[in-house]
């Protein structure tokens, strides 16, 4: 009877090792799918293949944020450029949020800081070294502090390097809209 308890005992400890590892494997899996879903959504672009989608010519309104995930002021306001997306996507207004994370860091920060807080507007994360260049061609008042945003539309363009609360870039948007 001993041996029995024994063999048996042996054995549904094996089972539910056996069950706790498959759990595991499977939220691991789930884990690097998401991973790399987000990491087709999130292209690593230079400056080359970004400067297109800072001078398009059409009856959008754009509005390019230049952030980090290591930027307490720019994570602060990351919400209202959500809510602009949201709110003003059927209004013809597209939000880019441009990532300066570092590329090394694409992985285990931005990725997750993305799921993690449920960025619905189009992420891209620049990487190009000659940002001297790219920093000044973007706008001349560009120390290349963060946070930093580009509004533009039909010829017009607005650059703030400042922090936004909700109602004044509410106001900026909309004056583009008018």
């Amino acid at each position: 009877m001993k041996n029995f308890l024994l063999v048996a005992c042996c054995a549904l400890f094996l089972f539910s090792c056996k069950k706790e590892a498959n759990k595991t494997t499977s939220v691991v899996n789930a884990k690097e799918t998401v991973a790399k879903n987000l990491t087709a959504d999130v292209p690593t672009l230079n400056y080359e293949q970004l400067k297109p989608m800072l001078h398009k010519n059409d009856d959008k309104v754009y509005v390019v944020n230049f952030w980090a995930t290591w930027c307490a002021p720019c994570v602060k306001e990351l919400p209202y450029f959500e809510k602009i997306n949201k709110e003003y996507k059927d209004k013809n207004v597209e939000v880019l949020l441009v990532s300066l994370d570092f590329p090394k860091k694409k992985e285990t920060k931005l990725l997750p800081f993305i799921a993690k807080k449920n960025i619905q507007s189009k992420v891209v994360l620049l990487d190009d070294v000659n940002e001297q260049f790219w920093i000044g061609d973007i706008s001349e008042k560009w120390s290349g502090a963060l946070p930093a945003t580009l509004i533009y539309s039909r010829g017009e363009r607005k650059f703030f390097e400042q922090s936004f609360t909700e109602e004044e870039l509410q106001k900026e948007v909309q004056s583009f809209i008018n």
